[in-house]
């Protein structure tokens, strides 16, 4: 990475930070870097291999969720019911996920990717009930391993 691409990566990982009302800290700084780079979904197990042996299991634990919470990232659920964590669009705020899009998940690869062009379906459902998270998870093979 260039000297200029890194500074640019370091003004916004502040900048998404300081809209959040969070503090600029190595483990944020680390974790959200990662995120950034990152053209799929992330686990848990993965953050903490790409983090390095910097961080223990609980200030990765403790940075994702504060990250979820504030509408930097959001949870994916998996066919194994593990979560995957993949950056939010502009649009997201603390408590309000406006991810309305579909999610693939790779069988070959296992990798997962927000495909933001494909919009979540409307639900009918029926009278009485109201939806309050609606997620569309698809399983196939992406286009990397076609």
């Amino acid at each position: 990475m260039s000297k200029q691409a890194t500074q640019d990566m370091e003004t916004r990982i502040a900048s998404l930070l300081k809209r959040s009302d969070l503090s600029v800290t190595e483990s944020r700084r680390k974790i959200l870097h990662l995120f950034l780079e990152q053209t799929g979904a992330l686990a848990h197990g993965d953050i903490e291999r790409k983090a390095g042996e910097k961080f223990d299991r609980v200030t990765v634990y403790r940075t994702l969720q504060t990250f979820v919470e504030k509408g930097i990232i959001h949870t994916i659920p998996t066919a194994d019911n593990s979560i995957r964590y993949a950056l939010c669009k502009d649009e997201c705020s603390g408590g309000h996920h406006h991810d309305h899009h579909i999610h693939f998940v790779c069988s070959q690869c296992d990798n997962t990717y927000c495909l933001d062009d494909v919009v979540t379906p409307d639900i009918k459902l029926p009278k009485g009930y109201q939806a309050e998270h609606v997620e569309v998870v698809v399983e196939g093979v992406c286009k990397n391993c076609r």
